[in-house]
């Protein structure tokens, strides 16, 4: 009884379909979620979109450092990406940051789950692409420092990265005058030569 007025006040103004898809989520559980549900309802966490309470409940329910969830008004994506640090325990402290968005987050997951050097791009002057492009650069062990720089699209990036790949002269375009076409253009000679 207690677990449903507690749900009643978390489902209060939320959508029919969002309500069933979480009451769907609920029922997966093996234990009692009244624990669960008492938690967001005694910490004023109810108003919260309920994929964000989700994420709350997966990490309580996998004994998780929540703090890290809600310090900020994150939304549910970016939730997901702390949780999912936080299970393979890396130091989310260096992306759960307000200023990163869930996609940008998630590249710099990826990158501390392979051990990589994530702080020459975890900066949110780059984009979610340009930091993909540097964190396969950083995987494939080559020379990033020649095209992490936030003036080069991602497009661009990318040129460099595969030219540097494939051990072509990549000075001969990776200049900021090129557009990506043509950068690809001129790797691309360089690589049939």
């Amino acid at each position: 009884m207690r677990t449903e007025i507690l749900k009643s006040i978390i489902y209060k103004g939320k959508n029919k379909n969002d309500i069933e898809q979480f009451e769907y989520f609920l029922s997966r559980f093996n234990v009692n979620v009244q624990k669960y549900i008492e938690y967001i309802a005694r910490n004023n966490l109810h108003a919260l979109d309920l994929r964000c309470i989700k994420e709350i409940i997966l990490a309580l329910h996998k004994n998780l450092d929540i703090k890290w969830l809600i310090q900020y008004e994150f939304d549910c994506l970016q939730m997901e990406e702390i949780r999912l640090g936080l299970e393979k325990k890396l130091d989310v402290s260096i992306y759960a940051k307000p200023e990163y968005n869930s996609l940008q987050m998630e590249e710099i997951r990826l990158g501390l789950e392979d051990r990589l050097d994530v702080s020459i791009y975890a900066n949110p002057k780059y984009d979610h692409d340009q930091m993909e492009e540097i964190r396969l650069g950083l995987e494939s062990e080559i020379d990033v420092s020649l095209y992490a720089k936030p003036e080069y699209s991602w497009r661009k990036m990318r040129e460099i990265r595969w030219g540097l790949e494939n051990e072509v002269d990549v000075s001969l375009y990776a200049k900021q005058e090129y557009n990506w076409q043509q950068m690809r253009k001129i790797r691309l000679e360089l690589e049939n030569k």
